[in-house]
Parts: C-alpha cells; structure tokens; sequence
C-alpha cells in the first residue's frame, strides 16, 4: 500500500479496527477513512453503496463485526447471522463494485470444527461439524471468506482473509454479559476486589484450552499481510502457544490483585474443548508475534481501569 493510499476500515471504534488504525498511523500511513455505525450503518445495502461510489477507497480492512461470548451467541444467533453477513457481503460487493485494489476480511477461529485436529490448520476448515455455541456466528464469518475467495476466483480480485484467535487488549468490551472470556474474567476480577467478595465463580471446568493474541499484535500481522501475502487460502493469525481457562483465570486473578478464593461451575457448558491455530503458514509469511500473555494483560487491566474511569465522568 502507498503511505497516501485512501484506506477504509470498516469497524474502527472497536478493538480490532481501532488497533488497525493505530498500527496504520503508526507505519506512516496518511488517508485513513473511518465513518461510526450512526454514520453509516454496514447493514443497509443502499447506504455502503452510496459510501463506496463518493469516497472510492483503494484498500478496506473489513473488522467490523457483531461479536459476543458463548452467553450472547446461545441467546442471539438469529442476530449473530443476519449482522453479521448482512453487513459483510454489502462491504464486500460494494468493494467488487467500485474496484478496490486489495481487500482484507477478518474472521475468527470458530469458523474451524469443534473437533478439528489440533493445532488448527487453514485446511481443516468444513471438514466436520462445528461447535453448537458459536454455529450462527462461524457460518457468516465462513461465507464472507468464501465469498471473497469466489470473487478471486470468478473475477481476479486481490481479497485475502484472516483467521485471528482469541483477541484481548485496549477498546475491548468488559459488558457483563457480551464479553469474551478474557475480558469478561478482568470485570469479574475486578469487581470482586473492589466488593471484597470471598469467591469468584467461572462457569465450565476450567479444562478448556485457549490461544489469545495481544490485539495489537493483531493489527500488525494485518498491515504486514496486506502487503505481502496474495491468496485465496486464509491465514491463521495467532501466537500458537495455548494456556487452560484455569490458568488464564489464575493470571488475571494476579494481575487485578483479587485475594479470594477461585471456584468452577460444572454445571455450565465449557465450550469447545481445544482451540490452538496452526501458525506456521503466518510465520513462513515472515511475522511472529510479540506480547506475552501476562505482559498483554497487564496492558489490558490499565485499558479496562481507563475505560472505568471514562464511564464514570
């Protein structure tokens, strides 16, 4: 990408998007076009149209999104499939259509099977079943990669997409009942201290194995790829190192400083056992990651306390 290129992210209020936009800034890059969802909302096809034929951008980072924990997806997934597709395919088409030079659509992880070997490969993908929580969710994430895919193939457009893993960092949402884990294991943490609660409980066994990825980290896996790697094949994007909900639990409970007692609800569902990205594809690319967990979540409780504060006034 040329440092004056018009460059539209798509989703630039939320982590992912905002990280983009600071890694953009960061390397040089001049002409970054962002409009929030009042301004423009993805969903309503007549109004990206319009978007994309006045403004003409040449790259798009396509990272917004309607994302949830295991909670929000069971109780939503009507919601989660018609968002998120609806808004994907109308920033996607509406690129084809106004000749973007080069798209990059972000996924997530739970587009593999539940029971995909692990780690994770690009190959795996709709080989068996996927996981019932997060179903609704994975099926709009694998047709905007596929759609993307198809469009290189019928009509030669340069369209990449990428798989990130678990993601944490600044702008990330703490909401009690939208969050991810790792967040939402910050707020609990949190509150508990500051309420002098004697025990914190986690729902499932604690066994589950997660791979997280610092969110900035992310965001330059993003830039660099953009431009250098071409391919219909997505690319995983994560550290490959991978800790259980119980270790992770024990960490944020360090970082936060809470002091009582840690406690695992069986009787609530775990989610999928095992979920480790294959990243050797990312790293033959020439990018590897940098931020450990613990240093990541360090940075992440001082965005949460900052977002508190901000709340507050």
């Amino acid at each position: 990408m040329e440092k004056n290129a018009k460059i539209y992210v798509a989703g630039h209020r939320g982590m992912v998007g905002s990280a983009i936009v600071r890694e953009l800034q960061k390397k040089g890059y001049t002409n970054i076009i962002t409009r929030t969802s009042k301004e423009l909302d993805l969903r309503r096809q007549e109004q990206v149209e319009a978007f994309f034929e006045a403004e003409q951008p040449e790259y798009v980072f396509l990272a917004a999104a309607k994302v949830g924990g295991i909670m929000a997806n069971s109780k939503h997934p009507a919601d989660f499939m018609y968002d998120n597709m609806i808004l994907e395919m109308n920033v996607i088409h509406s690129a084809y259509e106004n000749k973007v030079k080069k798209l990059m659509f972000l996924g997530s992880s739970c587009i593999y099977p539940r029971m995909a070997p692990q780690p994770m490969p690009e190959s795996c993908l709709l080989t068996s079943a996927l996981e019932q929580t997060n179903e609704a969710y994975a099926l709009a994430k694998i047709s905007g990669l596929k759609y993307c895919e198809y469009l290189n193939k019928q009509y030669g457009t340069d369209y990449i997409s990428v798989m990130p893993t678990n993601l944490y960092g600044p702008n990330d949402n703490y909401h009690p009942e939208h969050s991810h884990v790792l967040p939402a294991l910050i707020r609990r943490f949190h509150e508990a201290k500051e309420n002098k609660l004697e025990e914190v409980v986690i729902w499932g066994t604690g066994t589950p194995l997660r791979e997280f990825l610092y969110v900035d980290d992310l965001a330059e896996a993003c830039v660099y790829l953009i431009n250098n790697y071409s391919g219909s094949e997505t690319v995983n994007l994560g550290t490959g190192k991978e800790v259980t909900i119980k270790e992770l639990a024990e960490i944020v409970k360090d970082v936060v400083g809470y002091e009582g007692k840690l406690t695992f609800d069986t009787t609530k569902p775990d989610g999928t056992p095992r979920k480790l990205l294959d990243v050797s594809k990312l790293e033959e690319l020439g990018w590897k990651y940098h931020t450990e967990l613990k240093d990541g979540i360090k940075l992440a409780y001082e965005d949460f306390l900052h977002s508190k504060i901000r709340a507050e006034r």
